[in-house]
């Protein structure tokens, strides 16, 4: 199920739900995006005007992305942010473990990390999956044959992309963890927008 990033291209577009409350945010994202080392081809970005949340926005972002042009697509909160090796790093253990998904962690600014420890310093295990948070690369088919769906009710903070997880898991993905803090979760006063939940920081 690997692609590898091409050498010209980096082969990634830059998935960022957004709302219309947090314009300046979706300049610092993208342009956080835009400023790695490894540089994105192109971003792919939805606005939610309707309060849908954020698994219907992100993917109308997704589904808006052609594979056959970038075979991997980065997600992004509009809200948070990427260090500057942030896809190179990911791009790198993508190639060198043959993963169809990687995910790093943060660096928490303005608040805790809300997931357990070994969430960070664990390998990721299919048998016992987790949720790996959002900012991820996956490679654009997968991600585009799993999506993301809204959850008919609360069932735990995050579920839609703990579902997309599962949803990963199921098709059979190679799903590795990279041991590293790579981008920046930003908590502060308004990033719940005022929309539902799964919009919002812990």
């Amino acid at each position: 199920m690997n692609n590898h990033i091409p050498s010209a291209r980096s082969g990634i577009t830059v998935v960022i739900p957004t709302i219309p409350a947090r314009p300046a945010c979706l300049v610092q994202a993208q342009f956080s995006a835009w400023q790695n080392t490894l540089r994105p081809d192109g971003f792919s970005v939805a606005l939610d005007v309707a309060a849908e949340g954020a698994a219907p926005t992100r993917n109308r972002a997704l589904m808006n992305v052609r594979a056959s042009e970038s075979p991997w697509v980065a997600f992004l909160d509009d809200d948070d942010e990427m260090m500057p090796e942030h896809l190179e790093k990911l791009a790198r253990h993508a190639e060198e473990t043959g993963a169809d998904f990687v995910y790093s962690w943060f660096e928490m600014i303005g608040g805790k990390d809300p997931f357990p420890e070994t969430h960070f310093t664990n390998e990721f295990d299919p048998e016992n999956p987790i949720e790996t948070t959002i900012t991820t690369l996956v490679r654009t088919e997968l991600a585009q044959e799993v999506g993301f769906h809204r959850l008919e009710e609360r069932q735990f903070n995050s579920g839609e992309d703990y579902n997309f997880v599962l949803g990963c898991v199921k098709a059979g993905a190679n799903i590795k963890h990279l041991v590293d803090r790579t981008w920046y979760y930003n908590v502060h006063g308004d990033n719940t927008g005022g929309l539902p939940w799964d919009w919002r920081k812990v």
